[in-house]
């Protein structure tokens, strides 16, 4: 009877423990944390400055956006300027920029990360094989010398003992085996692995932006170049001009007509138009080695031909503010961050709760190699731990607290990202707009201090004028000439800026996935090392 009762509590025993272990199990994946749910920032039905309103009095020929206002630019947006050595430099800049290289490869780190955390999720398997022989180190003799013990009446002799142990040893041969595991009860490895996920979402977020980047300064540094050329046209022109007026004043002179003084004059104009002339080769110069190393080039054996800036602003399409959200990779890095942001209160919060760990271990182990794998060789054992921090001085507390603002200081840096784009798209538009408008009217005070050259040149011919007004009116048409140029590259660099606000041609179905990022598989590498 006895037997049978205690028969009976031990199975109910045993159905007890795996009835506890099946429901830890079924605990391992619960998320403590907070469920996330990304942001819908209030976006206008329309940029104002796109408004066409706003190019009504515009003079004709002037810029204004393409139409339809969903055609925006993809892929590769440096095409609708239709200069095939900017397309050439930019393909040479996607691949051995060395900035684009580096934030390559920390998103390469960011996803060996997300592995680095899933390895939590499985069990530790760890084999410690070991030989031990050991034994005494040499034979020991004990010998006990005979002894004889007398008396007047009675005498007895004893004989010494002697006793020999000879030194040995021995070998051990195991072969252990120990497991370990930590089931996931409140979801801390869940929520560490989607922190990691998110931040390489954010890694590669950042590399796009990079690569815009890159991409748009490249551009710009591209048309700015070309406007020195175009401005150094400009001067070479002025100066042959100044150079036949000085020859025609010294003719004059010789003639009587006009005075040693208007020779002076033309000599000292031609002279300081050489010298600033000379001086445009200074910002060429920085320009086009600023173009080698964005293409990953020693600015030493890089050099561009010299080409006027005749490229035309193309009619860029803006769309509307709501798809400005799903185009700039800042916004994306920006939303990805908070999401990260969350899956870390969630691994905080699970340090409220009880942690399992459980263990295994076996082998085998012998004395000699040949039983190593029999069966009297072999141990095992089970076990399990749990562990509850029961005071920690408010130290949950705080971490829970600390994380939780980091979040909100998110929310916030997104919504001001958000905002910053808006406001970036709009200056970009205007600056655009504005600058056409100018550019019009510049062309035409061009035209006009041409008109007033010639006829203060016509007037100081016959006589009528001095050679001041000749003066007055080449540094007036060379003014004039200068800001035209300085105008079409700024408006030039401001189509490129309209776009980089756009987000280039890049969209949010890009990025990488969380089960992407995870994946062994690295993606194709689209920058390489020298």
């Amino acid at each position: 009877m006895t037997a049978k009762f205690l028969r009976a509590i031990e199975k109910r025993k045993t159905a007890g423990l795996a009835c506890a272990a099946a429901g830890m199990l079924l605990l391992s994946g619960c998320n403590v944390g907070p469920k996330y749910a990304p942001p819908v920032p209030a976006a206008p039905p329309a940029f104002k400055e796109s408004a066409p309103a706003a190019y009504r009095s515009a003079p004709q020929g002037t810029w204004q956006p393409a139409q339809p206002q969903d055609s925006l630019p993809k892929g590769k947006w440096w095409e609708v300027f239709n200069e095939p050595e900017l397309n050439a430099l930019e393909e040479q800049l996607n691949i051995d920029n060395q900035n684009i290289a580096q934030y390559f490869q920390n998103f390469m780190a960011a996803r060996a990360q997300v592995r680095e955390a899933r390895a939590g999720s499985y069990p530790t398997v760890t084999a410690n094989p070991a030989f031990i022989r050991g034994g005494t180190a040499a034979k020991s003799t004990t010998t006990t010398a005979a002894t004889t013990t007398g008396s007047t009446s009675t005498g007895s002799t004893s004989t010494g003992a002697t006793s020999t142990s000879g030194g040995g040893s021995g070998s051990n041969y195991s072969l252990p085996v120990d497991v370990s595991w930590a089931p996931d009860l409140w979801g801390r490895i869940g929520n560490t692995v989607r922190e990691y996920q998110y931040a390489a979402q954010v890694s590669a977020a950042d590399l796009e932006n990079e690569r815009l980047t890159e991409q748009a300064a490249l551009a710009e540094y591209y048309f700015e170049l070309r406007g020195q050329d175009e401005l150094q046209d400009v001067y070479n022109r002025t100066i042959d001009a100044d150079r036949k007026s000085l020859e025609l004043t010294r003719a004059l002179f010789e003639t009587g007509i006009t005075n040693e003084e208007a020779v002076a004059q033309a000599d000292v104009t031609l002279k300081n138009a050489e010298a600033a002339g000379i001086g445009i080769a200074t910002n060429r110069a920085l320009y086009e080695h600023a173009i080698a190393t964005l293409i990953g080039k020693s600015a030493s054996t890089f050099s561009l031909p010299v080409k006027f800036l005749t490229t035309p602003v193309p009619a860029i399409p803006v769309g509307v503010p709501s798809q400005l959200l799903q185009r700039r990779p800042d916004i994306a890095a920006a939303e990805r961050a908070m999401a990260q942001a969350n899956a870390l209160i969630g691994v905080e919060k699970a340090a409220y709760y009880p942690s399992l760990t459980l263990s295994a271990s076996g082998g085998l182990q012998s004395s000699a190699i040949s039983k190593l794998f029999s069966l009297p060789a072999l141990f095992w054992s089970l076990g399990a731990s749990a562990s509850q921090i029961l005071f920690d001085a408010g130290l949950r507390n705080a971490t829970v607290a600390q994380y939780t603002a980091t979040y909100n200081a998110n929310v916030a840096a997104y919504q001001q990202t958000v905002l910053t784009a808006f406001q970036q798209v709009e200056d970009s538009i205007a600056t655009v707009r504005v600058l056409s408008q100018q550019i019009a009217k510049q062309n035409e005070a061009v035209q006009a201090a041409q008109h007033y050259l010639d006829i203060a040149t016509q007037r100081y011919q016959t006589g009528l004028d001095p050679y001041l007004d000749v003066i007055t009116a080449q540094n007036t048409l060379l003014a004039d000439q200068q800001a035209a140029v300085t105008l079409r590259v700024n408006e030039m660099t401001a189509a490129v800026q309209l776009i980089q606000a756009l987000g280039g041609g890049w969209d949010v179905t890009q990025l990488p996935t969380p089960a992407q990022v995870a994946a062994k598989e690295a993606p194709s590498q689209v920058t390489k090392t020298p």
